[in-house]
């Protein structure tokens, strides 16, 4: 990842994602040309035709090229419309509905999660439309539990039982502090560029989550199973076997105060179940060594 300050080209990828998502840039519409995308993101050429491969990959776009600017491709659900409500891979589904939320004067968004990457790049489009002006709220209020720094966590592990725990574990915790200092950073500089009220504060679990959950705005719940896979991975430059997840592969599932009884219910209890643990068991964290 880049600096605190600066966006990845992931992170760029989930913007241009969720203007898909969204509608802003519709099936068959060019995208803004690699020059464009470079002034935007103040990003080389390099990282932004990393992105735009990314989306490729997805299925998103066509004719990503040296030439002509790449093409929105196929017809995609709009935020809001039936299909939205449908369970969704984090990596396509999370963006737009944090953006959805930041419509707020007040936003509040509260988390659960064992690194908070997939929380810092759904962030990223409405940190830029703050900045440009495009959004403006009055508030934003982030609460995020993480596992504490010196918990044997159930994953990610070696699949080896004589694999090095301490490395994984390094592996993990330089990613948790890496990605959480670079959300607080993005967000707390909002109070410079658009005056705004700011406020991150992480807590530390005694537990390994299961799962993920996201709270948006006291109104909505986006919960995800963190399925353990085996898989390998380059720590170190070398190959190690590990129990693990992947948090931008899971599937959300979306539960509304407007969805009925039975999801108004959930979402009531899953911020008091939030609130018990924040208040409870978590304790103080700190991202750093």
């Amino acid at each position: 990842m880049n600096d605190a300050g600066s966006l990845s080209s992931e992170q760029v990828a989930g913007i241009l994602r969720t203007r898909i998502r969204n509608g802003e840039l519709r099936a068959g519409d060019h995208m803004p040309t690699q020059a464009e995308l470079v002034r935007e993101f103040g990003l080389g050429r390099g990282a932004v035709r990393r992105a735009l491969d990314d989306l490729k990959a997805e299925g998103l776009l066509t004719g990503v090229t040296r030439g002509a600017p790449a093409r929105v491709a196929g017809p995609l659900p709009l935020v809001g419309e039936r299909e939205s409500e449908e369970p969704q891979q984090t990596a396509a589904g999370l963006g737009p509905r944090i953006l959805a939320a930041f419509d707020a004067p007040d936003v509040r968004i509260d988390a659960l999660c064992l690194t908070a990457e997939s929380l810092a790049l759904a962030l990223a489009e409405p940190l830029q439309r703050i900045r440009s002006g495009r959004l403006a709220p009055r508030s934003v209020k982030v609460r995020i539990l993480l596992p504490g720094r010196h918990l044997e966590l159930a994953f990610p592990r070696p699949a080896d039982e004589a694999g090095d725990v301490r490395q994984v574990h390094e592996r993990w915790l330089d990613l948790r502090n890496v990605q959480g200092a670079a959300l607080r950073h993005n967000l707390l500089a909002l109070r410079s560029t658009r005056d705004l009220d700011v406020e991150v504060t992480f807590r530390a679990l005694p537990f390994t989550p299961p799962v993920k959950i996201y709270l948006l705005n006291e109104a909505e719940v986006l919960f995800a199973y963190y399925t353990v896979t085996r898989r390998q991975e380059q720590i170190n430059g070398q190959a190690v076997e590990l129990f693990d997840v992947l948090g931008s592969d899971s599937t959300l599932f979306p539960f509304t105060g407007a969805g009925g009884v039975r999801d108004e219910a959930y979402v009531e209890e899953s911020a008091g179940w939030f609130d018990g643990l924040w208040n409870t068991v978590a304790t103080e964290l700190h991202l750093d060594r």
